[in-house]
């Protein structure tokens, strides 16, 4: 069995490939999207849930066309998140026949991990922080110097406040996976991720700020969570070093940094993820 799929294919061949892989993802969206667009109503109805719960009974539109483009952006971002596995397949099935079968093993789990951290941040996003968001910016309501101050947020608006979150929380939880590339690429490596939690955590703050609402709530509502995935990331690299070392020092095989990036041999195979701290020495 071949390491990698070696056979000569001239550009045009792989030009002709990817636009088969484009109109295979092309074609997916657009099934995604016209079905999404009969039940826009009913997937709308599942986003204005934490608005409801916020105590908001009423939106809006002063637009003639807001509601209907509403529904159509609806349908659109539905879309995305139903045609992701098959995008994400086509994209794997175009780059593969180009990589070794270490490189194969290597990347294909974080391919697999990428939805489920999408849907994990999205998740945390709906549920967490937009109701917490939501209370918030609607307790401004009220008697203000003697005039009735009252929230009419517009269907529009809205939906703009609802994708941020979603696509913000969703594309912040990958931040582990794309660390985890990164040292597994040998970009960076365990040791600079540790001595640079400091600019992590300025880093965290600028995210929030570029993703969430301008409002204090909603910024450290990402924050907190997208510092957590980075140390989260930095032990995670830890104990997948050990446990390769581990590996391969009782199959008798040399621990080379090939196997093992990064991996320091004094701390032996059968110590502590790391042997010690997140980002440190000693023990625990």
């Amino acid at each position: 069995m071949k390491d990698i799929d070696d056979t000569k294919q001239p550009l045009l061949e792989h030009l002709i490939e990817l636009r088969r892989r484009l109109l295979w993802c092309l074609a997916a969206l657009a099934v995604a999207f016209f079905t999404c667009l009969y039940f826009a109503r009913d997937i709308f109805a599942v986003l204005v849930q934490p608005l409801l719960k916020a105590g908001q009974g009423r939106l809006i539109y002063t637009d003639i066309f807001e509601a209907f483009f509403v529904e159509v952006k609806v349908a659109l971002f539905a879309a995305l998140m139903l045609s992701f596995p098959v995008i994400a397949i086509q994209l794997w099935r175009f780059v593969a026949p180009g990589l070794y079968a270490k490189e194969k093993n290597a990347f294909l789990p974080f391919l697999l991990m990428t939805p489920l951290f999408f849907a994990g941040g999205a998740s945390f996003a709906y549920f967490v922080a937009m109701p917490w968001a939501l209370q918030f910016l609607l307790s401004y309501q009220g008697n203000v110097g003697g005039i009735q101050q009252e929230a009419l947020p517009g269907v529009g608006n809205y939906l703009t406040f609802v994708t941020r979150f979603l696509f913000g929380f969703g594309a912040a939880f990958l931040l582990p996976i794309l660390l985890m590339i990164l040292e597994r690429a040998g970009i960076v490596t365990r040791e600079q991720l540790a001595k640079s939690r400091r600019y992590a955590i300025v880093g965290a703050a600028a995210v929030a700020a570029v993703l969430t609402p301008p409002d204090a709530v909603s910024m450290l509502m990402l924050m907190v969570p997208l510092y957590g995935l980075y140390e989260f990331a930095i032990l995670a690299i830890r104990i997948t070093h050990w446990r390769a070392a581990r590996k391969a020092r009782r199959s008798g095989r040399p621990i080379e940094s090939e196997i093992v990036p990064g991996y320091q041999t004094e701390e032996g195979p059968e110590a502590p993820p790391g042997g010690g701290r997140v980002g440190g020495s000693g023990p625990i």
